[in-house]
């Protein structure tokens, strides 16, 4: 496997991020993988990370997509990291396979074998949209993603992102989905090396650090650009395109608010965007609707949006940052 970067970006050396990395240099990769067809065998893939927390798991029903989104996807691939707590021996491992329904909430993985679930996330139309806006290149996708995690160093029981956490944790299990995703010469089965194109970083998280304390959502907008700054070196790309969706709060508590602060995390991811070149917004969310019997996770109708809606972002900065 090359990673070349794309032109007009250039590599910077970020220390930490480099030697994390590195850290799973010893981990082994998958010796079989899907076939991508209907497109030059020698054509480049397009690679994509997309992480965060619950709303990037996607709790969406795979019996409520369209027909169009309904089976695979064979000119785009993903590998999904198994979501596990801090410390797990298993935390990012996965393979590559070919893009379809059931990557989403209960997605299980074992680094070799996969099951389904039958739910979907983001990724789904993210990766139909993403292809038809780049009808001559290859897609690749890395995900790795988990519930309830913030950025903040005082995580909640269910891990967190903060390099500062001793021990492998979520930023870890990330690393290691990049890596052993990466490594593999030969991601789709054809026979001949591939070459993966970091093209953009995808982020929908916040909603645990506005929900578990106000210094985690004081601290959001360093935490957020850190964390980026680190994906950016990790994947040797110092002005990669980044896509923050914002987060929203259904409302339903007797305050008005699920996350007590909820304004504070918005407001810092729409200034951490607004002082970035390179980063983008993605708003949309503040139009979906929350099931009935779920205060933190979209509809079905809001992750199909979601997809395609990160892909028009991240298509745009493409667009423009390497101008």
């Amino acid at each position: 496997m090359t990673i070349v970067q794309a032109n007009g970006m250039h590599c910077v050396r970020r220390v930490l991020a480099a030697v994390m990395l590195l850290c799973f240099a010893g981990c082994s990769t998958m010796d079989t993988a899907p076939r991508a067809s209907n497109i030059s065998e020698n054509q480049p893939y397009k690679l994509y990370y997309l992480g965060g927390q619950s709303n990037m798991d996607g709790f969406g029903y795979n019996s409520e997509l369209p027909d169009v989104y309904q089976g695979e996807l064979d000119r785009v691939v993903i590998y999904r990291g198994q979501s596990e707590p801090d410390q797990s021996a298993l935390g990012g491992a996965g393979h590559w396979q070919v893009l379809q329904p059931g990557f989403g909430f209960e997605f299980a993985t074992d680094g070799v074998a996969s099951s389904l679930s039958n739910r979907f996330g983001p990724e789904v139309t993210f990766g139909h949209r993403i292809a038809a806006l780049n009808p001559q290149s290859k897609i690749a996708i890395v995900k790795y993603s988990r519930g309830g995690t913030p950025l903040y160093v005082h995580g909640s029981g269910y891990g967190t992102w903060s390099p500062e956490v001793p021990g492998n944790n979520q930023y870890d299990f990330a690393l290691r989905a990049l890596h052993e995703s990466t490594t593999l010469s030969d991601i789709d089965g054809d026979g001949i090396d591939d070459i993966l194109i970091p093209s953009g970083i995808i982020w929908m998280q916040g909603e645990a650090d506005a929900f578990d304390s106000v210094d985690a959502a004081q601290a959001y907008e360093a935490n957020l650009s850190r964390m980026m700054d680190l994906f950016r070196a990790a994947l040797g790309v110092d002005d990669l395109p980044v896509v923050i969706g914002q987060i929203t709060d259904s409302g339903r508590a007797d305050d008005g608010k699920v996350m007590d602060w909820s304004d504070d995390v918005r407001a810092a991811q729409q200034r951490y965007t607004s002082n970035d070149s390179c980063a983008a917004l993605v708003t949309v969310t503040n139009e979906f609707e929350y099931p009935d019997s779920d205060d933190w996770h979209y509809s079905s109708d809001g992750y199909i949006r979601l997809g395609t809606a990160f892909a028009d972002a991240v298509a745009a900065l493409e667009a423009s940052c390497q101008e």
